[in-house]
């Protein structure tokens, strides 16, 4: 078989890391992928939003399966426009429709989801600049911490979480004005839900399900969980409070109203289901669907699936998907992310990366890197994610840590404390 997936971060590194395994595999195709993904397939340099250049090539390199990596290709309709081209509907797209990927499209969709299927979630108002005093009255008839979400795609940076009610009004205001630009022209406002968090993949054909090994990140930059929101500062799986009880009420309560929820709105869905969730008091909360992987969990959940990982993905929308096992990894696997310094606000671009050779025993994960030369320099915010496993979450934190140490680019900035809340 030959796979083209879509992307350039971590997550596309350790999912293309992952496939290459399989004897199934013809080419593995990266587009358009970064300095590490070039040492397990071929990178293409394709535009991912330019879907008829993405057809073109496809059906140039006879690609069977298209595992799309990040949000945007999605969220556009990637899907829906393979499938509705005579001479590309035959290749299989992994990822929603364009009516499916609006569970992370939308914010505001995806809430009016749970309710109507009954998932836990968090109570909420939804708030455009039209309604901006009744976003104000919102926020003051309840307590904080606010949350407030903009609505539309926004790098996983659209998320607040503010204690004081003064700086939450202020910042509603500015999210209405275009701090996230179309994003937040409506804003979710939630009830602060406390607990721990933790990150569940389910991989579907939009009847059948698979459920992915469990993870948890470590979205703020600052130790402690303080500081900015990022994209992801690491990842450890399995996740030590998620038991089978605990799995036993997501599957009952979450993922099967949310798979019987697709059904009933017949919406196509062939892809990943990422629920982020929350344990409060023991209880599981859904607080936001995405409709791919996450990053940096896939550097950790990929590790984790021992069986062949291709057949899986191929047998989607047959039944023999059900059939095919899934078997996990019983170690545990830790990530840690290295990153610019400045993210995630300003950073810069094109430092020498050195030491990742020097590397052992753990998988170094390729997100915001670039081959120049003979070297590797960095060309994101999120440079490069170290996985290791270990017997217990522990021995894997340490493991990563250790080798993070040995690899060196300015200004590298990366959290000393994963798992700390465990």
């Amino acid at each position: 078989m030959n796979v083209l997936i879509l992307g350039s971060g971590g997550r596309e590194h350790a999912l293309s890391w992952k496939i290459a395994q399989s004897p199934l595999l013809n080419k593995v195709f990266i587009a358009p992928g970064n300095a590490g993904t070039q040492n397990v397939g071929q990178n293409v340099p394709l535009d991912i939003l330019d879907f008829k250049a993405v057809a073109e090539f496809s059906l140039t390199e006879k690609i069977d399966i298209i595992v799309v990596g990040p949000e945007a290709p999605l969220v556009a309709g990637i899907y829906d426009y393979f499938k509705n081209r005579e001479d590309t509907k035959s290749i299989k797209v992994v990822g929603p429709s364009l009516e499916g990927s609006k569970l992370e499209g939308s914010k505001a969709y995806g809430k009016v989801f749970m309710m109507e299927n009954n998932i836990p979630t968090a109570a909420y108002g939804e708030f455009t600049s039209e309604s901006l005093e009744a976003g104000i009255a919102h926020l003051r008839a309840n307590e904080g911490p606010y949350v407030l979400k903009a609505d539309g795609l926004a790098a996983g940076k659209g998320v607040l979480i503010i204690d004081d009610l003064a700086e939450a009004e202020s910042e509603l205001k500015e999210m209405l004005s275009g701090k996230f630009g179309d994003a937040s022209s409506t804003v979710v406002i939630e009830e602060f839900l406390d607990g721990l968090e933790f990150s569940v993949f389910v991989l579907t054909d939009g009847t059948r399900y698979k459920v992915l090994p469990i993870a948890k990140d470590y979205k703020r930059i600052g130790e402690g969980d303080t500081g900015l929101n990022t994209g992801g500062m690491g990842a450890v799986s399995p996740v030590p409070f998620v038991d089978d009880a605990m799995m036993q009420k997501v599957e009952e309560r979450i993922i099967k109203p949310t798979i019987t929820g697709l059904q009933k709105r017949e919406i196509e869905y062939t892809g990943f289901v990422f629920i982020g969730l929350i344990s409060v008091d023991g209880e599981p909360k859904v607080i936001e669907y995405n409709c791919r992987l996450g990053d940096p969990e896939t550097e950790v959940v990929m590790p984790r699936i021992k069986s062949d990982f291709l057949p899986v993905l191929a047998a989607l929308g047959r039944n023999e998907f059900g059939k095919l096992p899934l078997e996990q990894d019983d170690r545990s696997c830790a990530t840690v992310m290295l990153v610019s310094g400045g993210y995630p606000e300003a950073y810069e671009k094109g430092k020498t990366i050195t030491g990742i050779d020097t590397v052992k025993d753990s998988i170094v994960f390729h997100a915001g890197t670039k081959q120049v030369g003979d070297e590797v320099v960095t060309n994101g915010g999120r440079v490069i994610a170290v996985s290791s496993f270990g017997d217990n979450k522990d021995e894997a934190i340490a493991l990563s840590m250790k080798n993070a140490e040995l690899i060196s680019f300015d200004k590298k900035n990366y959290r000393k404390d994963i798992g700390f809340d465990l």
